[in-house]
């Protein structure tokens, strides 16, 4: 259980990690190690985590977000920021629990590369304790990223219900 300075110390670093993105966002909790917000503005709401410190060379602050986005009917995509800028021809691969996932993606973002593996990505995060995407980055170097997730599942479901109450309130 994290203590209220840590829980504002984590909050405000995963917030960054969004960037400069993070301005005007309803905080809609953390849990564990992840965060769930609301941007009524855009309108969009979603659940992002940082994953495991390392002392590995980075060129960016990576995260992973599993986003909703009511306006375009998009539902829990599902998007890391790697840490290293990828080679144009590396093999993006995500490992979830037991299952895998070929990534799609480019400089230093990675997706799902359809709807229907975003959600078969969430379910297997629903029930897994780690999540891994692995890289190779513009020098041919592999890298990888562990995220934890416990407290996704929870982070996730407050993200999608605080886009359907924006919907419902027609802000959009």
């Amino acid at each position: 259980m994290l203590g209220p300075l840590n829980r504002i110390a984590l909050g405000a670093s995963l917030a960054f990690c969004a960037g400069s993105a993070a301005l005007a966002k309803d905080d809609l909790g953390l849990f564990s190690g992840w965060a769930a917000f609301r941007d009524s503005e855009v309108p969009r709401c979603y659940a992002i985590a940082k994953p495991k410190p390392t002392k590995l060379e980075h060129d960016y602050d990576p995260y992973v977000t599993v986003g909703t986005w009511p306006r375009s009917k998009v539902r829990n995509q599902v998007h890391f920021r790697m840490a290293r800028e990828m080679s144009p021809k590396t093999t993006i691969s995500l490992r979830v629990g037991k299952r895998s996932f070929l990534l799609t993606g480019g400089g230093g973002d990675a997706w799902a590369r359809d709807r229907t593996m975003d959600a078969a990505i969430v379910a297997a995060m629903r029930s897994a304790e780690t999540m891994v995407v692995r890289a190779r980055d513009a020098s041919g170097k592999p890298f990888s990223n562990t995220y934890l997730l416990r407290g996704a599942a929870t982070a996730i479901d407050a993200a999608t219900v605080a886009c359907a109450q924006i919907k419902r309130r027609g802000i959009f």
